[in-house]
């Protein structure tokens, strides 16, 4: 009896012992993980919590990932293979998003799953791709993967009024100041220079009380007067429907739909 009780709690034990890595490994996936240390501290956390928020208003994953080298696959097929063995993915359709940045190779690539194939379009994630890419190169990768948040964000909320972000509809960024500023004192000096070409014409012209001295006389006479309508002629032109790119899609290894593009910076 002793030994059966023996057995038994050793099994229990192992059974433990062994569910725990199981547990920590489940645990350990996070919508941040950057294991090429590309951020400090305090970064990770404000991101992390960034992405979080994002992902439960959403109802789906927006994940940032870092990995310093990419062993040999193509950004797209490691992209995809984190998202789906890693388990991200909310939903049954496992909707997310994931920006895979790898510095070895000055790759970035963004992996769309689920409603994410809908709401990041081909031309969509192109306009992530040139937000992002100036910080990348600049080495500001908190900055770079801010940006991916908040515009994750931006075209989430607009997939779900039926109208993605596509070829003809992306987001239109305000001037800075700085244009606005240059174009006002631009105008300014164009204005203070025709005035003044057209004043220097002017030199033999002297000021007169009335209007007199401009006309004929008798020329203001009105004898008759009357309307004719001649004609009437209506064009019309069909207004162009616009295109949509909308997202292309493939199948990762675990045969799952994923939607993405990406680039060097």
């Amino acid at each position: 009896m002793k030994k059966i009780l023996s057995f038994a709690l050793c099994a229990f034990i192992c059974c433990l012992f062994a569910a725990v890595p199981a547990l920590a490994a489940n645990e350990g996936y996070k919508r941040l993980m950057d294991e090429a240390d590309l951020l400090t501290s305090a970064e990770e956390s404000a991101l992390l919590a960034e992405l979080d928020e994002i992902s439960e208003r959403q109802g789906m994953d927006v994940v940032v990932v870092t990995v310093y080298s990419l062993e040999g696959k193509s950004p797209m097929n490691y992209a995809d293979d984190y998202f789906d063995y890693h388990g991200y993915g909310q939903g049954n359709d496992h909707s997310g998003v994931l920006l895979l940045h790898s510095p070895e190779e000055r790759d970035w690539w963004i992996s769309t799953c689920g409603y994410g194939i809908e709401a990041f379009t081909d031309a969509g994630i192109d306009y992530i791709g040139e937000l992002i890419t100036p910080n990348l190169a600049d080495g500001d990768n908190a900055a770079a993967y801010h940006t991916f948040a908040e515009q994750c964000d931006r075209f989430i909320s607009q997939a779900k009024t039926g109208e993605p972000f596509d070829t003809d509809s992306l987001p239109r960024e305000p001037l800075s100041w700085i244009w606005i500023a240059v174009s006002i004192a631009a105008g300014f000096v164009i204005a203070l220079i025709i005035v003044g070409s057209m004043k220097s014409k002017l030199k033999m012209v002297r000021f007169q009380v009335g209007a007199n001295s401009y006309l004929r006389q008798g020329s203001m006479n009105v004898t008759e007067s009357r309307d004719l309508f001649l004609y009437r002629h209506v064009s019309r032109t069909a207004k162009p429907k616009s295109s949509s790119s909308g997202s292309s899609t493939h199948s990762s290894s675990s045969g799952r739909s994923h939607g993405g593009g990406g680039g060097k910076y």
